[in-house]
C-alpha cells in the first residue's frame, strides 16, 4: 500500500513545455495527447490544439484502489483523440510498477461543458469503470454533496483523499478538486490563465470566496485550471479558436492569483463584457 499522506503535499515537477499547436494543424507532428508525469502517481495530459482549439488539460490521479480521470477532453472520436487507449496504457504502466487486483477507474469532471466531457463515451464499456454524469444531480448524488453549494465533500481513491469544493458560476455543476497528496488545486474553468467566462456572477463570486477560505487553511502548491488562453504579454489573450499559441504563459497559477481575482471581481462588480487583467480576462455573460 502506498502512503499518500506521508510528507504531503509532495513536490512534483512542472518542468514541461506544453505543446501549443502548430502553424498548420493538419501537419502537426506532435501526438494528439501530450503526457507529463507531475509525480509518479499524478499525470497531466493536454489535448493537442491541432485536434481541437480548446486544448483542455486533463488529470489522472492514482490511488491504492482506483484512479481518477478528471475530464475527458473536447473530442469524442477515438480515431482523432485516443483518450481511452492513452489512459489504458498509463494505468497498465502504473499497475506494472504497483501490482494489485481489481483496480478501478473513476471518470469525473470539473464541470459539464462539452470540451470537458466529449470523450466520456470512450469509457462506457471499460471494465471496473464508473463515469460520473456531468449534470448537477449526478454530481451531487455521486459524491454525496449535500446542501449544494454550501458544503464540501471528500473523495477517497484508496488512501489518497481529495477535497471537493462546489464551484458554480462558470457552470452550475462546477467542482474544484484539492488533492491532499500533491497540494494541487484543480479548478477547471473557474480559474486559469485565460478568459474566465462568468455565467452567474453571484455564484462565481461565492466560489472564489470559498476557494480563498479553503486555501487560507490548507497547503496549496499550485492552482491548475484546464486551459491556457493568455499570451505572455499582460492582459493580452489569444483570439478564441486559435490553434497555434507559441507565446503561452505557464499553466500553473498561485493562491495569490485568487486574491487578484477577488479584487478584479470587486472592481468590475457592475460591469458587462470583457475586462482584461494581467493573467486573466473576466468575461461577464450573465
Amino acid at each position: 500500500m502506498i502512503d499518500f499522506l506521508r510528507d504531503a503535499p509532495v513536490e512534483g515537477s512542472l518542468d514541461v513545455v506544453w505543446h501549443a499547436g502548430w502553424p498548420s494543424p493538419r501537419h502537426d507532428p506532435a501526438p494528439e495527447i501530450q503526457i507529463h508525469a507531475y509525480t509518479e502517481h499524478t499525470v497531466i495530459l493536454r489535448q493537442n490544439k491541432s485536434v481541437h482549439y480548446e486544448a483542455p488539460f486533463l488529470f489522472l490521479l492514482f490511488g491504492n484502489d482506483r484512479a481518477l480521470l478528471l475530464d475527458t477532453g473536447a473530442s469524442a472520436e477515438a480515431a482523432h483523440f485516443p483518450l481511452r487507449a492513452t489512459v489504458d496504457t498509463l494505468v497498465a504502466d502504473w499497475l506494472a510498477r504497483h501490482p494489485r487486483p481489481g483496480y478501478g477507474l473513476l471518470v469525473a469532471h470539473t464541470h459539464g461543458h462539452g470540451d470537458h466531457t466529449a470523450a466520456d463515451g470512450q469509457f462506457a464499456d471499460r471494465p471496473l469503470t464508473t463515469v460520473v454524469g456531468a449534470g448537477l444531480d449526478e454530481v451531487t448524488s455521486s459524491f454525496a454533496l449535500v446542501d449544494w453549494p454550501h458544503r464540501t465533500g471528500e473523495l477517497d481513491l484508496g488512501g489518497r483523499i481529495l477535497d471537493l469544493l462546489p464551484g458554480p458560476g462558470h457552470q452550475e455543476a462546477g467542482l474544484v478538486f484539492h488533492d491532499r497528496h500533491t497540494g494541487l488545486l484543480l479548478t477547471g474553468d473557474s480559474v486559469y490563465p485565460g478568459r474566465l467566462y462568468i455565467e452567474d456572477r453571484a455564484a462565481y463570486s461565492a466560489t472564489v470566496d470559498r476557494l480563498l477560505d479553503f486555501c487560507a487553511t490548507r497547503p496549496v502548491r499550485h492552482v491548475l485550471g484546464c486551459h491556457v488562453e493568455m499570451t505572455t504579454r499582460p492582459g493580452e489573450d489569444y483570439p478564441r479558436g486559435t490553434t497555434h499559441q507559441p507565446d503561452e504563459p505557464p499553466l500553473q497559477l498561485t493562491t495569490g492569483h485568487l486574491h487578484a481575482l477577488r479584487r478584479a471581481l470587486d472592481e468590475t462588480a457592475d460591469g458587462r463584457g470583457a475586462h482584461p487583467y494581467d493573467e486573466f480576462v473576466l468575461v461577464y455573460r450573465d
